[in-house]
């Protein structure tokens, strides 16, 4: 673990600090010597976030963007609130429009009520409210929201995002286990810029010592690829050679469609590694990379000082698990 500085008794609020992008926000922000609560809907199952630093130093709380009073409660005294809560697939209570619209306003009122200085929110490249997606547009409608109630908000929008625990280079890996075809969705065509979750934490810990000035910032990882590339690559890392064959967009949207049948009368049963969305579909069907006025104008990595690691530095680290003898292959190390 790296060294803690101690910075006294200052406090950030993380919400959704247990998912993917906010354990790593939530880690970064724990090694920078602060104390860190991490907001979450179920805290009995965010006890590891607590080894994240020193004894006490990591406090999952339980709130639900849901209801503000429990936003509220979370947020006190902090002086660094980040939102980075958010769902992939609607399930119950939890649609798109409460969680990235309804609930960034709530953390964006509750933070600004509170004297907070900076509110960092977590969205997407390509986020906009008027999209017909409705992912899309939810979390397009949850960065006006975010902006409006604290104008001195910073909106992070990353490309897809990997990491050990991601649901992106992961699947194909483990997909290539089972199938002998892998179906590049929406024809694989697709320009992608991935980007490590350990970079976007270290953006978001700018804030810490308000070098995160506010505005909208586009992170992208240093390689560009298509869909399809992406695949080849985790399969070439994996060491799962695999034929990949390009899908249509009206193919892969019914293909979807049938997936997400086969979830819901399943109760949830049918395995989540074949579950596809049609919203997810949707955004593969579009170019995912940092734009030209961003690069311009440095709202980038490279404007924040920071260099991101590309995916041929990370992937090893975690598919290598993908490959059929792990990394115990005898001739690996010769």
């Amino acid at each position: 673990m790296a060294e803690v500085i101690a910075t006294g008794d200052r406090l950030a609020t993380v919400f959704g600090g247990s998912g993917f992008v906010g354990r790593y926000i939530v880690r970064a922000y724990a090694r920078a010597g602060w104390r860190v609560r991490a907001a979450v809907r179920r805290p009995d199952l965010a006890g590891f976030l607590a080894t994240y630093g020193g004894v006490g130093q990591v406090q999952a709380v339980q709130a639900n963007v849901r209801f503000p009073a429990s936003v509220e409660a979370a947020v006190e005294g902090a002086e660094v609130v980040v939102n980075a809560s958010g769902v992939k697939r609607e399930t119950g209570r939890q649609s798109f429009g409460a969680v990235h619209a309804s609930g960034s306003e709530a953390i964006a009122r509750a933070a600004k009520a509170a004297g907070a200085r900076a509110l960092v929110h977590i969205s997407g490249l390509g986020a906009d409210s008027a999209s017909a997606n409705g992912y899309i547009a939810s979390k397009g409608q949850g960065e006006d929201a975010a902006r409006a109630a604290f104008p001195e908000a910073t909106i992070l929008r990353p490309s897809v995002v990997f990491g050990p625990e991601d649901e992106f280079f992961n699947r194909f890996a483990d997909l290539a286990r089972f199938l002998p075809i892998l179906p590049a969705f929406a024809g694989g065509n697709s320009k992608l810029q991935p980007v490590y979750v350990g970079d976007i934490a270290q953006a978001a810990a700018k804030a810490l010592d308000g070098e995160l000035k506010p505005g909208v910032y586009e992170l992208g990882g240093p390689e560009v690829m298509t869909l399809a590339e992406a695949m080849a690559l985790a399969l070439r890392i994996a060491e799962r050679p695999r034929h990949i064959a390009p899908l249509s967009l009206g193919l892969s949207r019914l293909m979807a469609r049938g997936t997400e049948m086969a979830s819901t009368l399943s109760l949830g049963l049918f395995p989540q590694m074949l579950t596809t969305t049609r919203d997810q579909i949707d955004l593969l069907a579009v170019d995912n990379v940092v734009s030209g006025p961003a690069n311009a104008e440095g709202r980038t990595f490279a404007g924040l000082g920071l260099t991101p690691r590309g995916a041929e530095a990370i992937l090893p680290l975690y598919l290598l698990r993908y490959r059929k003898t792990g990394q115990f292959e005898p001739n690996r190390f010769a």
